[in-house]
């Protein structure tokens, strides 16, 4: 079994912030795959489906990203075998920069944080590169709209990535 956890805030107002990108990357998927998003479990929204006799589940935390690692932590205990892949944005790479990691520390993140409060280190990670606006506040820049017509193009090459590196 694969989950895919994409990390975000539940608020409309956060939708296509660049805190979001996670939500999103799990959005595209759901469409590219037909995976309804639509059951709440595991304090999170959830939709699963067998793909080449894989289970292969769909995760958006509903407990706000400094909170991520609740949801987390009960996936984990239902499903430990699972892999767990977490898509999650990253201010400290160049915008549109995609990079995946098997484990890791949780840097300057706090959903990151949270999940490794709850579950360790032991999951996968793909980053998703926002850059950062040094003339802005830090919050208000990660919680800021970014620009569907830029980011749009990069999260589908985040969901080509997943397909190439998890799902052949």
């Amino acid at each position: 079994m694969i989950i895919f956890v994409g990390l975000g805030n539940p608020d409309l107002k956060y939708q296509h912030t660049y805190h979001n990108i996670g939500f999103d990357v799990i959005d595209f998927l759901s469409k590219d795959l037909d995976i309804k998003i639509d059951k709440m479990k595991y304090k999170a929204l959830v939709g699963d489906k067998i793909l080449n006799n894989e289970k292969i589940m769909l995760v958006k935390p509903q407990t706000y990203m400094n909170n991520s690692g609740e949801s987390l932590s009960l996936l984990k205990k239902k499903f430990s075998d699972a892999r767990i892949i977490v898509v999650v944005d990253d201010i400290d790479l160049p915008k549109g920069t995609i990079r995946y990691r098997e484990h890791g520390s949780a840097g300057t993140h706090n959903g990151l944080r949270s999940i490794v409060s709850y579950i360790g280190e032991d999951f996968e990670r793909i980053k998703v590169g926002i850059g950062r606006d040094v003339t802005v506040d830090l919050v208000d820049y990660v919680l800021s709209k970014y620009n569907t017509n830029e980011f749009n193009p990069i999260i589908e090459r985040v969901v080509k990535e997943i397909h190439q590196r998890f799902l052949v």
